[in-house]
């Protein structure tokens, strides 16, 4: 199963959701006009090529790491994309084998991987972060797509947890009205923090290892979850982006983000699969905000 032309498709797919949401944030920040960081310059990406190198020091494919720092509307936020390759360490197969029935994966353990993931940590603690990612993932043994969206309020809004979870619904009915209340449960399940008893946020959805057998169908429900995140996260951020806040509201806030970094270093399948498999650390972490607080 060797899909070549299928892998160059999806990773020029996810270089293009990256250029089209790196225009959106920056024309965000140009467009922010009042408030307490209105007359400091607008926030710009930073942009820097990853690489990853196999066990024996080869290239082993990259991407490229955009981080916004300081902006009037973003504290922080970063959109990456890859595209790797390579074998996959044992670790790493277990954990795909407990996952996905795949025989032989332990003799033949290549693996081709790309994808774009974002996480926004907002000036304003009425803004909520938010996190988005899409990936396709190949072996020998099969190949399957994964990704979501969801909101991450530290001072939670009705309106905007509806409107976001709309435009994601709007993004999976065309291709099967079961997928928007299958994969917000899995959302609900899989950012939760046990150690907590508590969801990171407000959910979305949520969805791996999707291989239904039909190849352009699974990659177009992939672009159209990429696709729907910024018509559900820019109305929720034009909203509250002026919203006064208090000093008790970004005290929330950084605590908040201890939450996030907690589940971010201690459960989340993304981070751990980067590090274990030798991708750049600083672009595995980029989903870490700038200051967070414990109490």
């Amino acid at each position: 199963m060797n899909l070549h032309d299928e892998r160059a498709r999806a990773a020029a797919w996810f270089r293009e959701l990256r250029d089209r949401i790196v225009a959106a944030f920056e024309a965000l920040e140009d467009s922010q006009q009042t408030g307490p960081f209105a007359d400091q310059t607008p926030g710009r990406f930073e942009v820097s090529e990853t690489r990853r190198r196999s066990d024996d020091g080869s290239d082993a494919g990259g991407g490229l790491m955009s981080v916004m720092r300081g902006g009037r509307v973003f504290e922080k936020v970063g959109v990456n994309v890859s595209t790797v390759h390579g074998t996959l360490a044992p670790r790493a197969q277990a954990a795909m084998a407990a996952r996905r029935d795949l025989p032989g994966l332990a003799e033949d353990p290549r693996f081709w991987a790309s994808g774009i993931s974002l996480v926004a940590h907002m000036q304003n603690p009425h803004t909520p972060a938010v996190h988005m990612n899409t990936r396709m993932f190949w072996t020998p043994q099969g190949w399957w797509f994964g990704g979501g969206a969801d909101l991450n309020p530290c001072i939670e809004y009705a309106d905007d947890t509806a409107a976001f979870h709309a435009a994601l619904k709007a993004g999976c009915d065309p291709h099967d009205p079961d997928y928007y209340e299958r994969f917000k449960a899995w959302a609900d399940e899989y950012f939760y923090i046990p150690h907590r008893n508590r969801a990171r946020g407000v959910g979305g959805i949520f969805y791996d290892d999707l291989c239904t057998g039909d190849w352009e169908a699974d990659f177009a429900f992939t672009r159209s979850v990429g696709s729907a995140f910024l018509p559900a996260f820019l109305p929720v951020t034009e909203t509250r982006r002026d919203t006064p806040w208090t000093e008790a509201d970004k005290d929330a806030q950084l605590v908040h983000r201890g939450l996030y970094a907690e589940y971010n270093l201690v459960y989340d399948r993304g981070t751990k699969f980067g590090l274990e498999t030798g991708h750049d650390a600083n672009a595995v972490l980029m989903s870490l905000p700038p200051l967070a607080k414990w109490v």
